[in-house]
Parts: C-alpha cells; structure tokens; sequence
C-alpha cells in the first residue's frame, strides 16, 4: 500500500513538473496536425502538378479523372480537378453527411488551392524527363506520403475517397475494395485517351501505390511495447516517467523455477525512445529480460484516440 502511495506521488509531482496545461496542449496538438495536413496536402499537389499531368498518368482519384477528362476535352487539367473536388465535396455532404469532415474539407480545399497555384506560377506542359518510369516513382513515392500524413490523422483527401465511402455505405463493399475498384477504373481510360504505354504505366502505378501507402502510414503508426523483467524497477521506472515521459504498468512477479521475486513493467513507447529505453535497461540491469514487440495500433493516453 506505501509503495502504491509513493508511486501516485511521483506521478503527480512528474505530471505537475512536465506536462503543459490541458488546454496548451490541445492547441499545440492541433496546431501540428494541421500543418502535417497542410504538408501532405501540398506533396499531393505537387506530384501532380510535376509529373502526373505533363505524363498523362491517370493513377486515380480526382488528380486522374481530372487529366483524362482535361485530355479528352482540351481543358487545363488543374481547373478540372478543381472543379471535381469541390462537386464531390458537395456530393459527400448530401450522402456522408458528418463522414465528410472538417478535415476532409480542409485537405480537399488545400489541395485544389495548390493545384491551382503551381499552375499559376510554375506552369508546366512536358515531362520534366525521357524516362516515364523514373517519374512514375517520383509520384508512387511522393503521393504515399503525402497521403499517409492526411491519412495518418483520419482524413483524406476528398476527391475518389468520397465515391468510395458512398459505395461502401450503399453496397456490400468495403472501403479499400470499392477505393480500389474506382481508382482501377480511372486507370483503365489512359489506354483510350492516352497510349497502351501510359494506361500500363497508370494501371502499375494504382497497385504500387496502394500498397506503399499502406506501408508508409503502417511505419508512421509503428510503436515499441516493452516487458521488462527486472529486479532493479524503481531507477527504470523513474527513466521512462522523467526522461521518456511515458507511464508504465508495473507487476510484482516471481520466476517459475527460481522462485525468485521480481518485478515486471510495461511499456509503449516510439521508436527512437525504444532505443534509449534498451540501453538504458541494460545499463541499470544487465541480467533483466526485456520483450521488445513492434505494434501500429496503439490506443490511449500519449497516443491515438478513437474519435
């Protein structure tokens, strides 16, 4: 009971002496979400605006539909995309209602706002190579991350995401399917108004990138969850509250076969303070076991919040 005492004491005196007010906290949380917002929003533009468009590469979404449509009516591509952003914004508020949120809006509106101004300032009509493929790289890899930044905080771009949130809510299908289904099927028209060499490209690249974006957004949720079995817990402990700033689980144990009295903590922490954590560890006690697992899903104080 004392040391359960002790310990709320240190926790408090920890939470008195390093966090900041609830309400700074929450501002300054905001505040950074919505620059990474701003930024994936801008990556996505400007992959677009480089080489989609001067390439006639239709990977999907608005960005896609908006290049076939610009080529196939002799119409400036962004102000397509434009347009079709904000037609699908408006169509997602009549079907999704609160499922097309704020942050939705924002990054389809910043997107569009972007689109436009490379257009305006830095206008470009050809490829900026002779080696499509090397360009269709720059737009695999650009987009997953600045899709995974907007993705990252539950948001999305607008655009072909709304058509398929609308399918999964009217059909049997599932967000990922009918997200698929609709960007495969904006691929497939750069074989009829492009060349079979661009409507391969376009066709790759939709599956390329569905799967590096899945890989992006898994590395950026990617968190440590440590067992630590020790009989040294009071200066780790201390290490993860005061220097990691993290909590921890804390266990009395005793070993199967030694019988020995021990104690285990548990932890979740990032993946640069997983590795002061190891050493650290192993600095302080040597003999202790340490269980070290990757996980992207991690809910909680410190971390994601279902909303």
């Amino acid at each position: 009971m004392k040391e359960d005492t002790v310990l709320k004491q240190e926790k408090n005196k920890y939470k008195r002496a390093n966090l900041l007010p609830e309400s700074g906290n929450k501002k300054m949380s905001v505040f950074k979400e919505y620059v990474l917002l701003t930024l994936g929003s801008l990556l996505i533009a400007l992959e677009v605006h480089l080489f989609e468009i001067p390439n006639g590469f239709t990977i999907g979404g608005v960005s896609g539909l908006g290049i076939a449509l610009g080529k196939a009516l002799n119409f400036n591509p962004a102000n397509f995309i434009i347009i079709l952003n904000v037609a699908l914004l408006i169509i997602g508020f009549i079907f999704l209602g609160r499922l097309c949120g704020v942050r939705t809006v924002y990054c389809s509106l910043a997107y569009s706002g972007f689109i436009k101004l490379l257009d305006l300032i830095m206008p470009i009509r050809e490829p900026l190579t002779d080696e499509p493929l090397l360009e269709l790289c720059c737009v695999i890899i650009i987009t997953a991350l600045g899709s995974a930044l907007i993705f990252h905080y539950e948001a999305t771009s607008g655009g072909t995401d709304i058509i398929a949130m609308i399918l999964k809510k009217f059909t049997p299908l599932d967000v990922g399917i009918a997200l698929l289904c609709v960007d495969f099927a904006i691929a497939i028209t750069a074989f009829f108004v492009f060349d079979i060499q661009t409507g391969i490209i376009s066709v790759v690249g939709v599956f390329i990138r569905g799967l590096l974006i899945d890989a992006v957004i898994e590395n950026f949720n990617s968190h440590k969850y440590f067992t630590i079995i020790t009989t040294k817990p009071e200066a780790i402990r201390q290490f993860i509250l005061e220097d990691l700033s993290r909590g921890a689980t804390v266990v009395n144990a005793e070993g199967a076969y030694t019988g020995e009295k021990k104690t285990v903590l548990y932890t979740v922490c990032r993946r640069f303070e997983a590795v002061k954590l190891r050493k650290y560890v192993h600095t302080v006690d040597p003999e202790a076991f340490v269980v070290i697992t990757t996980s992207s899903e991690i809910i909680g104080s410190g971390f994601r919040h279902i909303q």
